[in-house]
């Protein structure tokens, strides 16, 4: 053992000694370095993995430190590419909690002379973050799609593997999956085409649903599980695709027809209301309070014309009570979307675990925001009912399909916010008094993956573990027949 702390403490003593080994012949220059993803001055978890990050300059090479106090590590860099070893990030990351962690950034523009940029520093937050963030791979246009597939990531690395791929579904596509309370060991998603369905997963054990009754439009598109993930309230829609001519403007979704029920796995009976299947109403995007006692939806008026009236459709937020299996008799509007000076349109409602908040997606219109520029995330104090624009998470671009950690205290969402076409997991932190943070990019082994990667990140999730099946599993539970409601 006393070999052992030996050789690490030399071993500890040579990273402080190649990180002080820093440029000698070195230029101060006044300003931030231009790098990629922007990193510069975000707050993290103590167990995410490297911010691994491209300088966007052109230069021969490039030297990074980053430190805390007196421990301190050096990145490796290939060109214009920065690494941290994960385990020097770790040890690193772990001693700063609650503290700054500051990254120095040397260019050499010029053999031999090195240009040495201002400090930045990475705020290392008490709070973590779930370890998994599930997601789909999917072309951007979404209108056309090749090799779909559903892939868990851990956060805390740069682990991958496939829950669903095009492989085992003939290339169909497959969607919508959801946790039940950030739980691995109940979560659901679907797969399209032929052989598909509703693929539940309870404890490990995969079933294949048909969710669906007599009277129903479709099968169920869009749900969210209770609290103890008995029950599942979803949409079922009707939905139309369209092609806009604006320049500019590339698609839009909606739907000339969606209702609202409850699924419940125990009993397998399917639970509805005229009031969540209303006939002069659409009624999509359902999710269940924290508590379970509330459902949370969206509904607009169905227009006679919805392929020329699109502009005009604007969804409400609307609640109503869900008690023991029954759903209430009378509906509130929380958000209404022709309240203001200008109208709006909501969808994606999600209430964090803990009941304090509720964030969804505001558009000028329609149901579809991953392709409206002006798509934003607003949050709502539910104990106070006041509603926070997001200034400091809220891009130039669109940012929707958000989702709380099981703490309450982080937010993934997908966000074109780089270029404007292909969407990435970003995540923001929020303090017991609601502030927030400034969002950072999903870390890559590979600073320059999201330069070469062609798919974008559809419905981020996370997960406070890995689910506990494999795609073979999913293969076989494929050629089940599935079981009716």
């Amino acid at each position: 053992m006393k070999t052992l702390s030996k050789i690490f403490a030399i071993l500890v003593l040579l990273g402080f000694l190649s990180c002080n080994s820093q440029p000698e012949n070195t230029k101060p220059i006044d300003s931030l370095p231009n790098i990629y993803p922007d990193y510069i001055d975000v707050s993290i978890p103590p167990n995410i993995a490297p911010l691994n990050f491209l300088v966007r300059d052109s230069c021969l090479s490039v030297y990074v430190c980053a430190s805390y106090n007196d421990l301190k590590i050096n990145a490796s860099s290939s060109g214009n590419q920065v690494c941290f070893d994960i385990d020097d990030w770790k040890r690193l990351v772990s001693s700063a909690i609650g503290n700054d962690i500051k990254i120095s950034v040397f260019e050499e523009k010029e053999r031999g002379v090195f240009y040495q940029y201002n400090d930045f520093c990475i705020h290392v937050l008490k709070d973590s973050i779930d370890q998994y963030l599930t997601y789909r791979l999917i072309e951007p246009d979404y209108e056309v799609f090749s090799r779909i597939k559903i892939e868990q990531r851990c956060i805390e690395n740069f682990d991958t593997k496939d829950i669903c791929n095009y492989n085992i579904t003939d290339n169909s596509c497959m969607n919508c999956h959801t946790f039940a309370k950030n739980d691995p060991n109940t979560s659901l998603f679907y797969v399209r085409g032929k052989n598909g369905g509703a693929i539940l997963n309870r404890n490990g054990v995969l079933q294949k649903l048909n969710i669906k009754k007599e009277g129903m439009t479709s099968g169920s598109v869009y749900g969210h599980f209770s609290l103890d993930g008995r029950y599942f309230v979803f949409s079922t829609n009707v939905i139309i695709p369209g092609f806009h001519s604006e320049p500019g403007k590339r698609m839009e979704v909606f739907d000339t027809k969606s209702d609202v029920y409850v699924a419940d796995f125990e009993t397998n009976q399917i639970i509805s209301s005229p009031l969540l299947c209303d006939t002069t109403q659409a009624e999509t995007f359902p999710c269940f309070s924290a508590d379970g006692r509330k459902i949370f939806y969206c509904s607009a008026p169905i227009l006679k014309d919805n392929v020329n009236n699109i502009q005009n459709v604007h969804y409400d937020l609307v609640s109503i009570d869900f008690q023991d299996g029954n759903i209430g008799n009378h509906t509130d509007t929380i958000v209404k979307a022709t309240a203001g000076n200008k109208p709006v349109s909501v969808c994606l409602p999600t209430v964090s675990p803990d009941g304090k908040y509720l964030i969804y997606t505001e558009s000028e219109y329609g149901t579809f925001p991953i392709w409206h520029r002006e798509a934003e995330l607003r949050m709502i104090d539910l104990q106070t009912m006041t509603t926070d624009s997001l200034k400091s998470v809220n891009s130039r671009n669109s940012d929707t399909y958000h989702t709380f950690s099981s703490n309450s205290r982080w937010v993934v969402f997908a966000s074109k916010r780089d270029d404007g076409l292909y969407g990435k997991p970003y995540f923001f932190h929020i303090d017991s008094n609601g502030n927030t943070t400034k969002p950072f990019a999903l870390p890559q082994k590979h600073p320059d993956f999201y330069d070469n990667c062609l798919k974008s990140f559809n419905i981020p999730e996370l997960s406070k573990g890995a689910v506990p099946f494999s795609v073979k599993d999913v293969e076989s539970v494929l050629k089940t027949k599935s079981i009716n409601f």
